[in-house]
């Protein structure tokens, strides 16, 4: 595929994403139920689609991570507690992608700022379990168990940047507010459009700040450029 050609289908690709988006957060806000169990488990697979195609050496767990992203949107979807441990067991799975993608990445490369990042991280997921614990019932241990892993890809996307540790920032808000619904507490206005908001916008900036970095067998300064770099360069060369 030409740069040009792969350059138009990424474009496509997020515009897609973009509109899937907008019409999933729209049918939250609106109450249209079909439209939001309709839209909402397209939207990793398209997020996944637009890395792939703007990039074809993207890190090679961004894709399952996004998937599995994806298994566990859809799972939730879905009634009983069954149900509920699949979708956050697919997601744990990927929060263990990220986290591992990340570590390649060289994301805990500077020490003291990873310890500084991760007590912080630990302090703020302490408390909130400690203030969750006794209305999470059964859950206790699943939700403390997934909150250790959602919190470790907080820590490592912060050591690849301001994006990506803006990504897992939002997650863990995202996921601490449907913990909050899990816990029965009183819901914010417009919650659920909350939820899904942040969990978009972390996604989004979790995988385009991940493509920005090499894997770990790659030289920075051998990788090839990616579509949008490469059509950069050939529109500002010389005649």
């Amino acid at each position: 595929m030409t740069i040009t050609r792969r350059l138009r289908t990424a474009r496509g690709l997020l515009a897609g994403f973009a509109a899937t988006s907008a019409a999933h957060l729209g049918a939250i806000a609106t109450g249209a139920t079909v439209l939001q169990h309709a839209t909402k488990p397209a939207l990793m697979p398209l997020l996944a689609a637009h890395t792939l195609a703007r990039s074809p050496r993207a890190p090679k767990l961004l894709t399952p991570a996004l998937l599995l992203s994806a298994g566990g949107d859809v799972a939730l979807q879905l009634d009983g507690d069954t149900a509920f441990l699949a979708g956050m067991g697919s997601f744990a799975a990927a929060h263990v992608c990220y986290v591992t993608m990340f570590v390649r990445q060289g994301a805990l490369t500077d020490r003291r700022r990873s310890l500084l990042v991760g007590a912080a991280y630990a302090t703020a997921c302490a408390t909130m379990i400690g203030q969750l614990w006794p209305d999470l019932g059964d859950l206790q241990i699943p939700v403390a168990a997934y909150s250790l892993l959602l919190a470790s890809t907080a820590v490592t996307s912060a050591g690849r940047g301001w994006r990506t540790g803006l990504g897992g920032a939002l997650f863990l808000l995202s996921d601490s507010l449907i913990a909050t619904r899990i816990a029965g507490w009183k819901e914010l206005p417009g919650h659920g459009l909350l939820i899904m908001s942040t969990y978009i916008a972390a996604q989004y900036l979790l995988a385009s700040g991940a493509l920005a970095a090499p894997e770990p067998d790659e030289d920075p300064a051998q990788k090839p450029a990616d579509g949008y770099t490469a059509a950069a360069a050939r529109l500002s060369a010389p005649a």
